[in-house]
């Protein structure tokens, strides 16, 4: 069996499980190389495939994946643990369940729902007790005891000493990690950009960091753009734009004084071009979440941008919406900054990123 870079690859490829197209940054589907490993069998990677295809969200997808294949009778507490079967082995199918068409007692649909809850109270707690697992889901200690025991047998979680206490586990880091290579900035930012421009009616823009510069690398037109200026592939100051400003207010320190050691050029007559008042100006975006830039690249332009982070919680890239200065006043950039921030919180949770409860 070989597989192949898709869907939050890499992913088994074969007759029956068809791969979704690549998705690593830059990647060419024709030209990426396979190579052999025994991971998953064809049934589950077909029924991962047609979840994804069928808008199911990454952790329904992990479960899937990760769950015990079903037997009946292989065990008396069988009828309590998601029956996900490899096509004979009968169960619930999890592509009608993902779609919200339930089984016939919701009982497979139930478990993989709370089965998910599970890993979410993990993550966000770091670690529980099984009691405080069924205090949080509602239910019965032992049916909380199942829950996680059958996590447990496939690696999701562990108990790393006697206290009684479950953590997520390794089999998280392989799964999520198999994810984070597959995602693709552009990709997973398309739909929210999309959303945005037209909520504002304005250029959005995902930037990223090239150096001390800041480069655009996608861009979507809101239906009030009059002009059709392509940002794409245009690289700016990073103390000139609100995108630069926003990746530069997240670089390390060390960076960041660089930068503001170095000539800061005057770009309009509003480009800010001293290191204290700069300094200044990042410690309010660091405190407010977002970046104004009022007529500080060209005059008549401004623009409003927020963070966008990784898997590891790291700030990767910026996304922004800018447009004319007699329409996006600045009176009217802390309300724009509100929309801008949750967009970007959107696609850093597509990213990966899962922010601290």
């Amino acid at each position: 069996m070989t597989i192949g870079y898709g869907f939050g690859g890499p992913w088994p490829i074969s007759a029956g499980a068809p791969a979704l197209p690549a998705r690593v940054t830059g990647g060419n589907p024709s030209t990426q190389s396979t190579r052999s490993l025994n991971l998953f069998s064809p049934a589950k990677t077909e029924r991962a495939t047609l979840l994804a295809r069928n808008g199911a969200d990454f952790a329904t997808i992990v479960v899937v994946m990760a769950s015990n294949d079903h037997r009946a009778g292989n065990s008396r507490n069988a009828s309590a643990q998601p029956s996900f079967g490899r096509g004979s082995g009968g169960g619930a199918d999890p592509v009608r369940a993902a779609s919200g068409t339930s089984a016939k007692d919701g009982a497979p649909v139930q478990s993989v729902d709370r089965a998910v809850t599970v890993l979410e109270i993990l993550a966000q707690h770091g670690e529980a007790g099984v009691t405080e697992i069924a205090a949080e889901l509602g239910v019965h200690k032992s049916t909380a005891f199942r829950l996680v025991g059958a996590l447990e047998r496939r690696g999701l979680v562990e108990q790393p000493g006697l206290r009684g206490k479950y953590q997520l586990g390794f089999g998280i880091i392989r799964l999520a990690g198999a994810m984070a290579a597959g995602l693709d900035l552009t990709q997973q930012s398309r739909r929210v950009c999309e959303d945005l421009a037209a909520e504002l009616g304005e250029t959005v823009n995902i930037a990223i960091p090239s150096g001390d510069m800041v480069v655009n690398i996608d861009q979507v037109r809101g239906a009030s753009a009059v002009v059709t200026q392509n940002w794409i592939g245009r690289q700016n100051p990073l103390h000139s734009t609100s995108s630069g400003k926003v990746l530069l207010a997240h670089m390390r320190k060390s960076d960041q004084r660089r930068v503001l050691r170095a000539h800061l050029e005057e770009i309009t007559p509003s480009t800010i071009t001293d290191p204290e008042a700069l300094r200044a100006e990042l410690d309010e975006i660091l405190e407010r979440g977002f970046a104004t830039a009022v007529e500080e690249l060209e005059v008549g332009l401004n623009a409003v941008a927020a963070p966008v982070r990784g898997l590891s919680g790291e700030v990767v890239a910026a996304v922004s919406a800018s447009g004319p200065s007699y329409r996006m006043e600045e009176n009217k950039l802390e309300s724009i900054g509100e929309i801008v921030l949750k967009a970007a919180d959107e696609i850093s949770t597509r990213m990966g990123h899962m922010p601290a409860a």
